[in-house]
């Protein structure tokens, strides 16, 4: 089903069951009283991974393993990660790559691996490790993500960008993205970790508190969907802090797409404004990181 057919009723459904603990069943049973069609128009917008992996684990520009390292003060004092090297000796500037609020699902991983072929070392954490890590499906995902206690997921994602930042694979340079969830947590790490991170490319994220945007001393370059009535409620007041704090920034809103644009699975997708997006981060980290 192509995007354009999906009714604006239905994605407007599916990002309130992306953002809420909706069971899949209920979401398509709301979605067929939506609009004629609507059960197939939902099932469209489920994510299918598999086909929409750009680059492939056993691509011989990459290396890709899963580690575990410490993570004193979150969940279990230790964590997991998806960690992805340029093929070479390094060491590589780094990027880490948040996941959204399911876990670390193939999306992230294949980006992960997209970094990899650009010539950084990227890590993508798995939130959920702590507690058995991503479970195969986003529904459960998102269950087992939304039971965590947030400070301590949020310290385990930043414990997960010092642990890149200190890797023997790393340069030292680092930058964060981060989509949805992500997003979010993108503007978190660039407040935590000051002038330890030189870089961060949020799309989609909730804005960090306007008192606590002082501390940001990365180079912003934040992504907006268009049509995302939550997050860009918080765009004027993040920019208005940004711009009180002599915060070097770069805001883009990408026409005509919605919340989670740059996910190939599904069809939000927007294939032109996640290429172009996707270009910008990459020339921000190489600029920066370099």
């Amino acid at each position: 089903m192509k995007p354009e057919d999906i009714d604006p009723k239905v994605y407007e459904l599916y990002d309130e069951y992306c953002h809420s603990t909706m069971p899949r069943r209920v979401f398509l049973e709301r979605a067929a009283a939506l609009a004629v069609g609507g059960t197939v128009m939902a099932q469209a917008l489920l994510p299918r991974y598999a086909e929409a992996a750009e680059v492939s684990f056993t691509d011989p520009r990459i290396k890709a393993l899963y580690v575990d390292y410490d993570s004193p003060g979150g969940t279990s004092g230790r964590m997991r990660g998806y960690l992805v090297q340029p093929a070479g000796q390094g060491p590589f500037p780094a990027v880490v790559v948040i996941h959204e609020n399911r876990g670390l699902n193939p999306y992230i991983e294949d980006v992960a691996r997209r970094f990899a072929t650009e010539g950084f070392v990227a890590l993508a954490p798995d939130g959920l490790s702590p507690v058995g890590g991503y479970p195969g499906n986003d529904d459960d995902g998102r269950t087992l993500q939304a039971g965590l206690d947030r400070g301590k997921l949020m310290t385990d994602l930043l414990n997960s960008a010092r642990f890149l930042k200190a890797h023997a694979l790393s340069t030292g340079k680092l930058g964060a993205t981060g989509f949805c969830f992500g997003g979010g947590v993108a503007n978190f790490l660039a407040v935590e970790m000051g002038g330890d991170l030189q870089a961060s490319a949020p799309f989609y994220g909730a804005a960090p508190a306007a008192e606590d945007v002082q501390r940001i001393e990365a180079e912003m370059l934040i992504h907006y969907a268009e049509e995302d009535p939550r997050i860009n409620a918080m765009r004027p007041d993040y920019e208005a802090a940004l711009k009180a704090n002599d915060v070097a920034y770069e805001m883009h809103v990408y026409p005509g797409t919605r919340h989670g644009f740059h996910n190939d699975s599904t069809p939000r997708y927007d294939a032109e404004a996640a290429k172009l997006a996707w270009s910008r981060t990459v020339d921000l980290f190489k600029r920066r990181l370099a």
